[in-house]
């Protein structure tokens, strides 16, 4: 699976994290109350999302994501995870968008974007949300998301974070609301 791909939707553009996307994406993720409610609250710290974004460049799975209307990067996510079991897998996470952004459908339309290129070449996407992440949880069951029994625990900075784990595959991806 390519995860490097360039995708363009109505209102957005993705196309591979490089290196000079720093400052404008540091840009959009130091707004503290992006984080506030995500297992790691303090990403919008220069030094935690150093680290982050470096994780993102290194694991070659990380997009930036444009706004069209402006030309400016309103975000990133990327794949990561592949597992060749039952058709393949990815999972498809690691998201955020500017505040400007959360509302209508530009979160829906990454998703679509994201998973509509998955789809192509794994049978189904995983997304990992903590487990008290009521506002990602909430946008996951937007787009389709159904919660699995998996679940998986992350050491952070500041504890230990239960994760649990929805999926979308291939059926419920062509039927569901993302393309309604």
């Amino acid at each position: 699976m390519d995860r490097q791909p360039v995708l363009e939707g109505d209102r957005l553009l993705l196309r591979p994290l490089r290196p000079d996307d720093w400052s404008a994406l540091y840009a959009v993720a130091s707004d503290s109350l992006i984080w506030q409610v995500h297992p790691q609250h303090d990403r919008w710290q220069e030094p935690v999302f150093r680290a982050f974004f470096d994780q993102a460049l290194a694991g070659g799975g990380a997009i930036a994501v444009i706004d069209k209307s402006t030309g400016a990067i309103v975000g990133s996510s990327r794949w990561e995870g592949f597992d060749p079991a039952d058709g393949g897998s990815v999972e498809i996470g690691w998201t955020f968008l500017a505040r400007s952004h959360w509302s209508g459908a530009y979160n829906p339309e990454l998703k679509r974007l994201m998973l509509d290129h998955a789809l192509r070449f794994v049978a189904r996407a995983r997304f990992r949300v903590g487990e008290d992440n009521v506002r990602s949880r909430r946008a996951m069951e937007k787009i389709g998301g159904r919660l699995t029994d998996g679940s998986s625990v992350v050491e952070t900075a500041s504890g230990l974070v239960r994760h649990v784990v929805y999926e979308i595959d291939r059926e419920s991806f062509a039927r569901g609301p993302l393309n309604a």
